[in-house]
């Protein structure tokens, strides 16, 4: 009979989005082939990058080893590039890493991970008594609780198939999920400048097929924690989103008309979205109309960002600090373009690349989404304190 993995199917995704859409073959199950070194070790040597998993009361954490381990003994060492890892059982599925360089030691039927960056910090499981230690310092950062008698409830190992066998690779995807992670939890916790209205309002402009209701998509996949498509997707002669038409134009008439807005009714940021591959070839026509919008928006002293969508490549887009746009995509024609014609600063001017035909979600990409997201918040609350007193 075939040996399963106790990770739900959720909880599988999560690790495969991790290191980057691999797939996981399980090669060992504490439960099924033998609490023991021995018996891991025969399972698992010479098998590539590999993942070891341990179940632990409500989470889920182990150890992600890249390199290949030859013939094994009993008191084998080896130093491998590895990331401790914790996955949090809530509704969220939170991923939480800490990017380390290890050495693994199985002796006497333990297996120990000890970790250079912290000087006699380790990971140690004591497969006879099912018991595990988890360094106090982990438990701070990865949110794992744990004690001198704490026992461990599985323990598996998978291959890892279809990951670059690239130190370098593995930590960029870590330290982007961790950026990623971070960035999510401050959109989160966002609140308008000094609570003058309960939520913002952002206006999204733009040519037909720009990426305005793919941006609205994307968003709500990241906050979701899956890809969803609740604004309809397409392109037309017109637009798929009805936003203003001009055979249907707001008048006082309407029945939803508002007379004298409140600040709370008001746009706060205006967005101008482009095809950051058709920026180039916008027509007059074009630029002219959305010149006019940008002079009525200036008027009413509204927040602007510029929102370049369909990058082709999101790693290239970033420093490798995930905080800041290289010189070289600054630098493009495109987005010195928009800063021209529009005058909007190049702080102000975001690059994305929204969810349009992919079925799983990338931690590089979301970092962008949310990024451009934050600069919004930025620039509708410069807005909001640059308002009257009264």
């Amino acid at each position: 009979m075939a040996v399963t993995t106790t990770l739900t199917w959720n909880e599988e995704r999560s690790f495969q989005k991790l290191l980057g859409n691999v797939s996981l073959r399980l090669l060992y199950k504490s439960s099924v082939h033998g609490r023991s070194t021995v018996n891991m070790q025969n399972r698992c040597r010479c098998q590539g990058p590999i993942v070891t998993v341990i179940y632990h009361s409500n989470n889920i954490f182990g150890v992600f080893t890249l390199g290949h381990s030859s013939e094994m003994s009993e008191s084998f060492t080896e130093p491998n590039a590895s990331f401790f890892f914790s996955l949090q059982k809530n509704e969220t599925m939170e991923m939480k890493t800490v990017v380390l360089n290890s050495t693994v030691s199985f002796y006497h039927n333990n297996l120990t991970f000890y970790f250079s960056s912290y000087c006699d910090q380790k990971l140690s499981l004591n497969f006879e008594e099912s018991r595990i230690y988890i360094p106090r310092i982990f438990e701070e950062e990865l949110i794992v609780k744990s004690h001198s008698k704490s026992t461990f409830l599985e323990c598996e190992v998978f291959r890892v198939e279809g990951i670059k066998d690239e130190a370098g690779y593995i930590n960029r995807i870590t330290r982007a999920t961790q950026h990623r992670n971070s960035l999510l939890a401050d959109v989160r916790a966002y609140s308008p400048y000094a609570d003058l209205v309960s939520e913002i309002r952002i206006l999204l402009l733009g040519p037909v097929g720009s990426g305005k209701s793919s941006f609205f998509n994307s968003v709500k996949s990241i906050f979701q924690g899956h890809l969803t498509r609740q604004a309809i997707v397409g392109s037309d002669v017109t637009s798929i989103t009805e936003q203003f038409s001009p055979q249907k134009p707001i008048t006082p008439q309407h029945p939803t008309f508002i007379t004298s807005p409140s600040l709370k009714d008001r746009i706060h940021c205006v967005a101008y979205v482009f095809d950051i591959n058709s920026m180039d070839n916008l027509s007059f026509k074009m630029m002219a109309k959305l010149k006019q919008i940008q002079k009525e928006v200036i008027n009413c002293g509204v927040a602007q960002v510029a929102l370049l969508t369909k990058v082709n490549n999101c790693n290239e887009v970033l420093q490798d600090n995930f905080l800041k746009m290289n010189n070289a995509m600054i630098s493009q024609s495109q987005i010195q373009n928009v800063n021209k014609i529009l005058g909007i600063p190049l702080s102000r001017i975001l690059v994305v690349d929204n969810y349009a035909s992919e079925r799983e979600m990338d931690p590089v990409k979301d970092i962008l989404i949310l990024s451009a997201l934050k600069q919004m918040f930025r620039a509708t609350d410069d807005f909001l304190e640059d308002l009257p007193l009264e």
